[in-house]
């Protein structure tokens, strides 16, 4: 397992860039790896919550089901699962005049051929920065 990690200060409040990372709608605009929620729109990110959402990955249509482990108190941390699987968290915690917000996206195979190929393919993905271009944009979407 692999992990990449992101940090930029982001001139809004915690609470503010909480919301940006909780808010399905957002997150599609901010996620590195670009997804669509299935059965439609969802109700803000809450711990407990799980759904399934897709994307294309190694020119696939593939599934995830994700489960939302923490959103609150500045922190949302959850996990993806087939048939890459991904450990994430973002944090934001308060400095003068904003926020520092710290994200990490941790990689694995789920298994099989199409699980190391989309393994390797979201390693190239983060590799080349997606990470920091994700938590550039969390801040652009938390600016006041």
């Amino acid at each position: 397992m692999k992990t990449w990690t992101a940090r930029k200060r982001v001139d809004a409040d915690p609470a503010v860039v909480l919301d940006v990372l909780c808010d399905p709608d957002a997150c599609r605009r901010w996620s590195p790896v670009p997804f669509e929620l299935d059965g439609g729109t969802g109700a803000r990110l809450a711990a407990g919550a799980r759904m399934r959402v897709s994307g294309q990955l190694v020119g696939r249509r593939v599934g995830f089901d994700v489960e939302v482990h923490e959103a609150g108190a500045g922190r949302l941390a959850l996990s993806a699962r087939r048939p890459v699987a991904f450990d994430v968290a973002y944090e934001a915690l308060p400095v003068r005049g904003g926020s520092e917000v710290s994200a990490s996206v941790s990689v694995r195979s789920g298994g099989g051929l199409l699980g190391r190929l989309a393994e390797q393919a979201t390693a190239a993905l983060l590799h080349a920065g997606a990470l920091g271009v994700a938590v550039d944009r969390i801040a652009a979407s938390a600016a006041p």
